[in-house]
């Protein structure tokens, strides 16, 4: 950790839930020990947050075999009053195309 680091404390711009939303947008078909690997939780807690975002209607999950499909609702609009009337789609979209580099995957078309 980087002094910078250090003095801006260890809390992340998105929530648990946003970390497990956005890798499943990335990885539809990702087991919940993938995800916890990745978002840096625990399995059980992502289990949790799973069931949340299905409860409220963010994903789907279809079984297929011994295997488990999410789709995420990208409709869904954002819970905070401060995004009252936006979608997660274009937020998602946003997220995922980032590689681990930080670099696009489809850099944004410029209008000129």
């Amino acid at each position: 950790m980087t002094a910078r680091d250090e003095s801006a404390g260890s809390w992340t711009l998105l929530t648990g839930h946003g970390h497990v939303l956005v890798e499943i947008a990335r990885s539809p078909t990702a087991r919940i020990r993938d995800i916890a690997a990745v978002v840096g939780l625990t399995e059980r807690t992502v289990q949790v947050i799973v069931s949340d975002l299905e409860a409220a209607g963010y994903i789907t999950r279809n079984r297929n075999g011994r295997r488990t499909h999410y789709s995420v609702n990208r409709n869904n609009l954002f819970r905070h009053s401060a995004q009252e009337g936006l979608r997660i789609g274009p937020f998602l979209d946003l997220l995922t195309e980032a590689r681990p580099d930080g670099e696009l995957e489809h850099p944004p078309i410029v209008a000129g």
